[in-house]
């Protein structure tokens, strides 16, 4: 992974354009990929080897879908703890379980307000660590990746789902022109804000390691074993690793 990062990822700026857009982030999620990263997150779990040993730690976890995922899988089996660094995007994720006042609500989670490049953990805590489209708008990517592995547990899997780039001739361009102009113009319009968000997006994905790049490069943040597993023809990526 080259070291030079064009599109402008400091702290400020991502923080300030995520709780911008707060209010309708997850609307906008499943209006702009058709309701498909759901299942996305639910193919993450049924990657990961789960059991009821330890508690699960979810990184930039934004409204705390994948957290929530996992604690209605696993409901009271292990701590659930979800973190991101953009407060209003917490808030949301709490709402959530409490707003439709049923026993389905996970009891088994929490959500905390935490940099990813300075998680505030011991080392070797966690039986998994996961990061859904979060991973690319980490200052230092690296860095980020090294805490993920750190806080996780020997032989524990860190899982990343990230947006990835399909080979399939036609899809590709349908692919970059949707992201380069259909995407920036759609989110814009429903989520205006002063940091350009929706431009931001398909830079950050055009700019990020896909699959053997991304491979080789969590293998040298200290993860074994590294698979990416495609979905939807490319659209998106698992990477799996072992600690």
């Amino acid at each position: 992974m080259s070291g030079e990062i064009v599109v402008d990822k400091s702290g400020d700026k991502v923080r300030r354009m995520f709780a911008q857009i707060a209010p309708r982030y997850d609307r906008l999620n499943q209006l702009l990929s058709l309701n498909i990263d759901k299942s996305w997150r639910r193919k993450v779990v049924d990657q990961l080897g789960l059991d009821d040993s330890s508690p699960f730690l979810d990184v930039c976890t934004g409204t705390g879908e994948l957290a929530l995922e996992v604690a209605r899988r696993f409901p009271g089996k292990f701590e659930v703890i979800g973190t991101d660094f953009c407060a209003p995007m917490l808030e949301l994720a709490k709402k959530k379980l409490t707003s439709s006042g049923t026993a389905r609500d996970p009891v088994n989670i929490r959500f905390l307000e935490a940099d990813t490049e300075t998680l505030p953990f011991e080392d070797n805590m966690f039986q998994a660590v996961t990061v859904a489209f979060g991973i690319r708008n980490v200052s230092d990517t690296a860095k980020g990746l090294r805490e993920m592995v750190r806080v996780c547990k020997p032989r524990g899997q860190v899982a990343i789902l990230e947006f990835s780039h399909p080979t399939l001739p036609v899809l590709k361009q349908i692919y970059h022109g949707y992201f380069r102009f259909v995407l920036p113009m759609i989110g814009q319009f429903m989520a205006k804000n002063s940091e350009s968000a929706y431009h931001y997006l398909p830079q950050s994905v055009r700019e990020f390691p896909p699959g053997l790049a991304m491979v080789q490069f969590m293998e040298q943040q200290g993860l074994r074993s590294v698979r990416a597993i495609p979905l939807t023809l490319g659209v998106a990526t698992i990477y799996l690793g072992e600690k």
